[in-house]
């Protein structure tokens, strides 16, 4: 994931401790954003401004010149977590999730987001590289949202470019199911054997 991480420069509480000379880290991400979802950002800059600000008690700015977005921790931050938690959470939404599944990021500790290509698991070209897209979502986006609902995860399909959101065993599942569907398994098989993994799980927990 694009996300930077700037060095922490020191600086000096204001009020009440700056008398004691308490110094507070300050903390800094910076997450790319592509020229496709530039748009969308601007049209949901105050969904995604408002719990990082809120929530995280993080700053949050567009920086116009860089394209990029500039995160910051405040002297309000409390959870250590907090900045890279919003970073994800934004960089979630860059890579196409929607915002309500990127909230997720924000309140849960376990959550991740894996990306991978087609071509990293199989090289196809041409109309072959097409039928496994559609394989992988399916007709009406089927196959996708029963990955998605067997595995609780969230999958967003760009292209050749495929990124999963979820717990690290969930993710791990999804994109077992999503390979053996871009290397030619007929859907019913993949979603048997994917159905018999989470069954083993949930009786585990």
């Amino acid at each position: 994931m694009n996300v930077e991480t700037q060095e922490t420069q020191e600086t000096e509480d204001k009020g009440a401790s700056s008398s004691k000379g308490t110094k507070r880290k300050i903390e800094y991400r910076k997450v790319s954003v592509p020229q496709h979802r530039f748009t969308p950002l601007k049209e949901k800059w105050l969904e995604l401004y408002t719990p990082v600000t809120e929530q995280m008690k993080c700053d949050m700015r567009m920086n116009l010149k860089t394209r990029k977005v500039e995160l910051r921790t405040t002297d309000k931050t409390e959870d250590s977590s907090a900045l890279q938690k919003s970073a994800d959470f934004v960089q979630a939404f860059v890579l196409g999730f929607d915002i309500n599944d990127g909230i997720a990021l924000l309140r849960l500790d376990d959550l991740y987001v894996e990306c991978f290509e087609v071509k990293d698991v199989k090289t196809l070209k041409g109309e072959h590289l097409s039928r496994c897209i559609g394989r992988i979502a399916g007709k009406g986006g089927k196959t996708r949202f029963t990955i998605e609902n067997a595995t609780r995860t969230r999958i967003v399909v760009a292209d050749t470019h495929i990124r999963i959101l979820g717990s690290f065993q969930n993710i791990k599942v999804a994109r077992d199911a999503i390979c053996g569907l871009i290397l030619g398994s007929p859907p019913g098989k993949v979603y048997s054997r994917m159905r018999g993994i989470c069954a083993r799980m949930n009786d585990k927990f």
